[in-house]
């Protein structure tokens, strides 16, 4: 039993550190009252710009490539969601309809992209991803040590410790009471002082910087390259963390390691005796059927904020 949680605990958390960066985005954006549905064209926007500055300027930066990647990726996450800010902030749009416009653009623009700079369907290899570590002191604990601290990545904890740090700022700050003011009753919230627009552009730039972030982790650690098919499915995943962990960082993080586990068990399968028999192909889907089968179970007592999807129009009840 320890063998099997020492190749499980690692790769699981290997999997959901993409999603936990992605789904606290997407509490930020909701919990403003904003859906974002283009959390996945986010992750399609980092992972390419990640890959592509990883490839340009491996040379230049060396070890620290992949977290000038990612600072890059967050950046370019950033600014690339203002877009559905003005769509959904202030033209009021419909904000379903802009999440799905912000996808296609994402991935449109990365294949095209691809397609000129590489003259092929994918990047090149980077050749300064992620790579595994132990951490000092606590890899040596016994036990506990070889699971989760041996033969990990640092973005995994990171994305840990930022679940906790976004939980410390919707729920102890004063911003994260605005924040949560916004979209919960945003007229109530403009009669106190709040500017509506001002922290609902925050929230879904905020959404895109951890988008981008989660993207490039997920394209620095996992695939290595970019094409069309590096993030599929990843975002909404990340969507459907948010749901079920109820608009929660905690709960979003929670969400997002039991889907990375999901997807680690076809990796792992093999090691583990009541899953080596079966077709690979039912381990592949599993992720997918999972996130299906939890959001069928916890919706119905999911809250969402209650303004979430309705744009603000001033004086409006």
């Amino acid at each position: 039993m320890i063998d099997i949680l020492n190749s499980v605990i690692p790769t699981a958390l290997f999997f959901s550190a993409p999603l936990i960066f992605t789904a606290l985005g997407g509490v930020f954006s909701e919990r403003s009252g904003v859906v974002n549905i283009g959390l996945e064209g986010l992750m399609v926007m980092g992972a390419f710009v990640g890959v592509v500055f990883n490839l340009t300027f491996a040379d230049v930066f060396g070890a620290w490539t992949p977290w000038i990647s990612v600072l890059v990726a967050a950046i370019i996450g950033g600014i690339f969601s203002i877009i559905h800010a003005v769509a959904s902030v202030s033209f009021r749009a419909e904000q379903v309809v802009s999440g799905v416009a912000i996808n296609f653009l994402a991935l449109g623009i990365g294949v095209f992209l691809t397609k000129q700079w590489y003259d092929k369907g994918q990047t090149d290899m980077v050749s300064q991803p992620f790579s595994s570590t132990n951490i000092p002191v606590l890899s040596h604990i016994p036990v506990i040590g070889k699971m989760f601290f041996q033969g990990v990545y640092t973005s995994s904890y990171v994305a840990i410790i930022l679940a906790f740090v976004a939980w410390y700022v919707l729920y102890k700050t004063s911003f994260g009471l605005r924040l949560r003011a916004v979209g919960e009753h945003p007229m109530a919230a403009d009669t106190n002082g709040i500017n509506v627009t001002k922290m609902r552009y925050t929230a879904v730039i905020i959404s895109g910087v951890l988008g981008g972030i989660g993207g490039s982790v997920f394209a620095l650690t996992i695939a290595a390259n970019f094409s069309a098919t590096t993030i599929v499915g990843q975002g909404f995943m990340s969507l459907a963390a948010v749901i079920f962990g109820k608009w929660h960082p905690l709960g979003a993080m929670g969400a997002a390691l039991f889907f990375g586990f999901a997807q680690s068990l076809s990796i792992v399968s093999a090691g583990i005796p009541y899953l080596s028999n079966v077709p690979q192909v039912i381990l592949l889907i599993a992720p997918y059927v999972l996130t299906i089968l939890a959001l069928a179970g916890f919706i119905g007592r999911a809250e969402a904020p209650k303004a979430n999807g309705v744009p603000y129009i001033k004086g409006s009840r």
